[in-house]
């Protein structure tokens, strides 16, 4: 098997990771149904995940560094399906919140390391490419993952999901055991070093536009099921047609966010894109009962929230690029917290508010995004300048 081909192998693989941590929001109703519980406690089990996935993957990543890689696979690959199958056989809320624990757990470590091996596979002018295909096999999770996860939820029940994705987990181990070839370690880079740069303040206010946009969109995206369910009224073919779309736009402000950063630049395809999605979530509220306008506002929403996330990620890669890396593992613990917090403050609001509210919160959450890119650009471009005075006056 070529190496492209053992990418797209992985990219399969980290696709099915990424469909046990995005499933969740697809089937929240049920779970709450069938676990006698509200459905603002079943919106925390993505919090736990986040919490998990963020303190946890670093940690876990700095342990493990010496590893050999493709054991290192297979071995958070087996956790991943007893994880998969503690959700599916153990009884009780209690034991659904360790399975995500461990879920969460088990994903970071898998995809941080299948990014390592898929660019040591790929020649030196192809590994962007290598790590792009992975990224995209795990974002795909939202397109293909969630609707098809739902529809699964309705025609058997929810825990069906989990068992066929933990099925899939151990045809996974099977071919990466006969494909991947054995990758050497590497030196771990300490916490102290990673945790570092946050102490530079534009690098740390950059890092929190990620933290306020994906909070304000994790807000409303967590109870996204049962808010089409019981405030619009669409019916769960409707849903989950609504959750493919969502999926689709979602994929193409992706790439229109990356075609954009480099035709617009980065202050203009981000803040549009941020201001675009703050105002889709006020509209989805303002038209929360008509299934006929909802539908395509969902579509606006996804569009415009992920054009935001390749226009983030060069942002941050340009502000320290000789550590690129651990700029783009700080962005996803980062991301992660920022996914607890919003399922978090979600089900507060559906809790204290309502289900209709979560869209306005979301937008106030978008929209202090948008300002705080507005002053990191601001806060980088003194710098900049501040670093070419220092150039001239040497040179004279």
């Amino acid at each position: 098997m070529s190496s492209t081909w053992k990418i797209y192998m992985l990219a399969v693989v980290s696709f099915l990771v990424g469909t046990s941590e995005f499933i969740i929001a697809g089937i929240l109703d049920k779970v709450a149904a069938d676990m006698g519980v509200p459905v603002s406690a079943a919106g925390q089990l993505i919090t736990v995940f986040s919490l998990a996935y963020a303190f946890g993957t670093p940690i876990l990543m700095a342990v493990t560094a010496r590893l050999e890689r493709r054991k290192l696979l297979l071995y958070s690959l087996g956790v991943f399906v007893v994880g998969n199958g503690m959700a599916v056989v153990l009884p009780g809320f209690e034991f659904l919140i360790v399975s995500r624990i461990i879920l969460a757990l088990s994903t970071g470590v898998f995809v941080v390391t299948a990014l390592t091996v898929a660019s040591k596979l790929a020649p030196p002018e192809r590994q962007g490419r290598a790590i792009a295909t992975l990224v995209m096999g795990f974002s795909t999770a939202l397109i293909v993952g969630v609707p098809l996860g739902r529809v699964v939820a309705s025609v058997y029940d929810w825990k069906m999901t989990f068992a066929g994705i933990g099925v899939l987990g151990l045809l996974a181990i099977l071919a990466v055991s006969w494909t991947i070839p054995q990758t050497d370690g590497e030196e771990p880079v300490p916490l102290r070093k990673q945790l570092a740069l946050m102490k530079e303040p534009r690098i740390a206010v950059a890092l929190l536009v990620t933290f306020f946009w994906i909070s304000g969109y994790s807000i409303a995206y967590t109870y996204i099921s049962p808010f089409l369910l019981t405030v619009t009224g669409m019916s769960e073919q409707v849903v989950s047609a609504g959750l493919f779309a969502f999926g689709i736009a979602s994929l193409i402000g992706s790439k229109l966010g990356g075609y954009g950063t480099d035709k617009w630049g980065v202050p203009r395809t981000l803040i549009g894109g941020m201001l675009l999605h703050a105002a889709s979530l006020i509209l989805l509220s303002l038209a929360a009962h008509s299934p006929a306008a909802v539908f395509p506002l969902l579509m606006l929403w996804a569009f415009s929230a992920w054009s935001s996330g390749p226009t983030q990620q060069y942002y941050l890669i340009t502000l320290a690029p000789e550590a690129s890396g651990i700029m783009l593992s700080l962005n996803s613990s980062v991301l992660q917290l920022a996914m607890a917090a919003g399922a978090g403050i979600g089900g507060l609001v559906v809790e204290q508010a309502s289900l209709t509210s979560i869209s306005w919160i979301g937008a106030a959450g978008v929209v202090v995004a948008a300002a705080t890119a507005a002053a990191s650009l601001g806060i980088t471009r003194s710098h900049r300048l501040a670093e070419e005075r220092k150039l001239r006056q040497a040179g004279a």
